[in-house]
Order: C-alpha cells, then structure tokens, then sequence
C-alpha cells in the first residue's frame, strides 16, 4: 500500500477547521485533525508545502519512521504549527491502518480501556432552538457508549 494523494478540508466561517485527507492506492483513505486555534492557516501553509509532497509513495503503516522522518528533519522544529501538522498526518495514518485491518485503531494501541466516555458537544450559532430545545441552550453534555 502506497500514500498516494493528500488533501487540506477547510471549513466554516468566522473559524477555520482543518482537517487532513491522506488517500491510498488501495482506496482507502485516513483523516486526521489539523487544527490549531488562530493559526489554522499557518498549520494548513505548512502542510501543503512542507509535508505532503514527502508522503506521496510512503507506506501509510510505517507510521513511526513517517513520524520521526517529520519531526526530526523539519525546519520549524517542536514548534504548535510544526506538531498540528505531525499530529494531523500521524491519526490519519492510525485511521488508514485500522481500516485496512478492519479493526478500530484502540485495538491497535492496546485496547479498550473503558466502557464509556464524558463528552461535550457544542453547536456553532446563537441558539440550538433548531433542535427544539430551549432558546437558552448553547451547549449539551452528555455520556456515550465505547462500541463493542
């Protein structure tokens, strides 16, 4: 299997949300998180011109050398900008391998550890009267289950 593609998704207005697409021969494709508030732009710059170039042909499993090969040779070392973009290619690699292993990627990292996880949802806007709750309401917290 060979990275073959990379791509930048990035949405909303007011802020921007970066999220990476790193695509494979085999058609199967990893997303991972690039975002880092107030300097999307910089992590998406950084991206583009720096690190994707160096994926096309890599195997996505070799996740460790493609890890240490970004974080060791980089210009802009340790810095937030040079580690949202590390960490944005590293979960789309996770994501890659655990789809092409079928299996969720904490299995590949040990395994489940709990039975359920807190979250916290929010929803961009005034209000979530469009859900029928009250006006008042900007944010809900509630538990979700770790599927089997």
């Amino acid at each position: 299997m060979k990275i073959t593609d990379a791509r930048l998704i990035i949405c909303s207005p007011d802020r921007n949300f970066v999220t990476l697409k790193i695509y494979t021969d085999e058609d199967i494709y990893g997303l991972g998180d690039a975002t880092l508030n107030g300097r999307e732009l910089a992590v998406a710059s950084y991206l583009t011109e720096h690190v994707l170039p160096c994926l096309i042909g890599r195997d996505p499993f070799n996740i460790e050398d493609i890890w240490q090969y970004l974080y060791r040779g980089a210009y802009w070392r340790r810095g937030p900008v040079t580690m949202t973009a590390i960490g944005a290619v590293d979960v789309a690699l996770w994501d890659i391998k655990g789809k092409a292993l079928n299996t969720p990627v904490y299995n590949l990292l040990g395994g489940k550890s709990r039975q359920g996880v807190l979250v916290y949802t929010h929803a961009n806007g005034k209000d979530c009267s469009i859900w029928g709750w009250p006006s008042t309401t900007s944010a809900s917290r509630s538990t979700c289950r770790i599927p089997s």
